[in-house]
């Protein structure tokens, strides 16, 4: 039996994943905020949007590639950033870093990740991207950016919808703290896991290391305040032009979901504008992600990222006929180590590229990047 007659859709990965990771960490990779709203409205306004498939166009032969930043991707899909990844799965960061590097396509690193930007960066072939919660301290954000620099990652993603803590109440209900501290609850938990508890155990519990270089260890907090809050802080325009003038690649903004700020950072000079309600995390009132495109589409000309609520190839169409040029998925590549280890991220890969094939032999499309002509009903509307 294959990998895709057990596991033909990210929805599978994710079942099997739910019951190979405890409670506590399976709680914090899959929750929301508040009532988890907004993470629904990205599925549910997903759906809304319509394709016309197209007759008699011959044999498909379908061209999957996008170019962004110079480079051409075989895929329009990359690894956006998770927050201690290597808690999800055992030494996450690794093998997301190198499936990204086999599959030419970008790996996000986080700030709050539990390796440092030394440790994957000089294995992504210059496809590594350095995902930035603002550092406060104008000292430590510049030796973040040389760091991040010399180890080869070669464009700087901004994340500015995080201004304050959100609650995720399911996280808390769980008992998640951070550091991680294994009470006897989280230790029964584990105990009925053992893969994810075998590796965890060869390593270690995982930590920020970035962020302990510059606020050395740090006591458990509550999952609500989240370590990397000790170091951050909220920008503002003028932190976004301090970091356009010390860093010298592509620099993309985000956590945008309205066309106003597009259309401004667009004018400070950013690279790319990236649409994102960090998945329903943050705010549980955002519109969908998908219903923010078309609005910040027509106010800029720069590349338009989308993340939120992902789940296939279609999707991909779905946001590349509305206009977006990129995507990102963050969750479902975990859910992909959950359920099969190393063998999770390419075959997640392969998942999305066949469904990209099978849509686009539907749609009459020999390039992917050729969706748009095939935008049917439109039932959202930009906020």
């Amino acid at each position: 039996m294959t990998l895709h007659s057990r596991y033909p859709a990210l929805s599978d990965l994710r079942d099997r994943a739910r019951a190979r990771i405890p409670r506590f960490v399976w709680e914090y990779l899959d929750s929301g905020t508040g009532m988890e709203a907004t993470r629904a409205r990205n599925r549910t306004m997903l759906d809304h949007v319509l394709l016309s498939p197209s007759i008699l166009h011959g044999e498909i032969v379908p061209d999957l590639s996008v170019t962004l930043f110079g480079q051409t991707h075989p895929l329009p899909v990359g690894i956006a950033p998770v927050g201690m990844s290597g808690l999800i799965w055992p030494e996450a960061e690794h093998h997301l870093a190198r499936a990204a590097t086999a599959l030419a396509i970008p790996y996000t690193l986080s700030t709050v990740a539990t390796v440092r930007p030394e440790d994957v960066g000089p294995h992504l072939d210059g496809r590594g991207w350095f995902q930035m919660y603002p550092p406060r301290d104008e000292g430590i954000r510049a030796d973040m950016l040389r760091r991040a620099r010399e180890a080869g990652f070669s464009v700087l993603v901004l994340t500015v919808d995080v201004p304050v803590a959100s609650r995720r109440e399911r996280q808390v209900r769980s008992g998640l703290t951070t550091p991680p501290r294994l009470t006897p609850r989280l230790l029964a938990q584990v105990a009925r896991c053992p893969v994810w508890a075998m590796g965890m155990a060869r390593r270690g519990m995982p930590r920020m290391r970035l962020i302990d270089d510059y606020a050395g260890a740090m006591k458990g907090l509550p999952s609500t305040k989240h370590a990397g809050y000790m170091l951050r802080t909220s920008p503002d325009w003028s932190y976004l032009r301090w970091l356009r003038a010390h860093w010298q690649g592509p620099l993309i903004v985000k956590g945008v979901t309205r066309a106003e700020d597009a259309a401004a950072l667009e004018k400070e000079g950013v690279d790319a504008i990236w649409i994102s309600n960090h998945a329903g995390r943050q705010f549980d009132a955002a519109p969908a992600t998908i219903e923010a495109l078309p609005g910040v589409r027509a106010a800029t000309r720069l590349p338009v990222i989308l993340d939120g609520g992902i789940e296939g190839g279609l999707d991909i169409l779905r946001a590349v006929a509305l206009g977006a040029d990129f995507v990102m998925m963050g969750r479902g590549w975990h859910y992909a180590l959950g359920a099969l280890g190393v063998r999770g991220p390419a075959h997640l890969a392969d998942i999305l590229a066949e469904d990209l094939k099978a849509n686009m032999g539907q749609l009459g499309l020999h390039r992917v990047t050729d969706a748009p002509s095939r935008l049917s009903g439109l039932p959202v509307s930009s906020p």
